[in-house]
């Protein structure tokens, strides 16, 4: 999916509808490197690309969706594909993405073992880096660990920066909750963000979703994010 100004093609980007998607609202934590380097990486003339990697949760496509982001206020083309989404895309939809100022492929561990796209994400590369254009990948395990299979592919991988994204503590996931809360416009005290932490699920997907759900009640209520109330609705 690219974004751009001028003659470049302009297929708007998806992001979250109820969050804006920048850097402002990632929680860093123990990830403050590699934040400071994607804040950086439309300005930099360097040229290599980002290989970010972690479990589930740790904010990996909201780093990229925040790198398209930035670059599309700095009017520069990029494009953004969700490999996820890969069944419903074609693989000929990287052709010509080396013209482009910025390349992102979300979650690339969903087309591991696909032939056809192994082989157009291999030449894409090597178009990129002739050209000193960044690419940005994320995946779920280090470039050693890949499920990839084409072993060109593999070892290229590692041939840019890489970062391990790492689980936020408690209290930094804390502040993700508060963050993610003042976006949507609402108030989450630091006692209601405990008493969540402590009884659900702790991983960012599961809190972000309960979230949404506990803005949708209180706007229906018409009340306050209080203890009592959660604890109502989580009952």
């Amino acid at each position: 999916m690219n974004s751009g100004h001028g003659g470049g093609r302009q297929i708007p980007l998806i992001f979250n509808k109820y969050e804006q998607v920048d850097f402002a609202l990632y929680e860093a934590g123990g990830n403050a490197l590699a934040l400071q380097h994607l804040q950086n990486i439309t300005s930099s003339k360097e040229g290599k690309g980002v290989y970010l990697w972690g479990q589930a949760g740790t904010g990996k496509s909201h780093l990229l969706q925040a790198v398209c982001a930035q670059a599309s206020k700095a009017l520069l083309n990029i494009a953004y594909i969700p490999l996820a989404d890969f069944k419903s895309l074609s693989p000929q939809m990287l052709d010509g993405l080396e013209q482009l100022s910025l390349v992102c492929l979300d979650d690339i561990d969903s087309i591991a073992g696909n032939e056809e796209w192994e082989q157009a994400i291999f030449h894409l590369y090597n178009r990129l880096r002739d050209l000193q254009t960044p690419l940005l990948i994320t995946a779920g395990n280090s470039p050693k660990g890949s499920s990839i299979k084409l072993a060109d592919l593999k070892s290229r991988l590692a041939w840019d920066h890489v970062f391990h994204l790492k689980v936020l503590e408690e209290k930094a996931t804390l502040r993700a909750l508060q963050k993610r809360a003042n976006s949507r416009g609402f108030d989450l005290s630091e006692e209601v963000a405990d008493y969540l932490f402590k009884r659900v699920a702790r991983d960012m997907h599961s809190l972000f979703q309960l979230l949404d759900k506990l803005d949708q009640a209180s706007l229906i209520a018409q009340k306050k994010l209080t203890i009592p109330f959660v604890k109502d609705l989580l009952d």
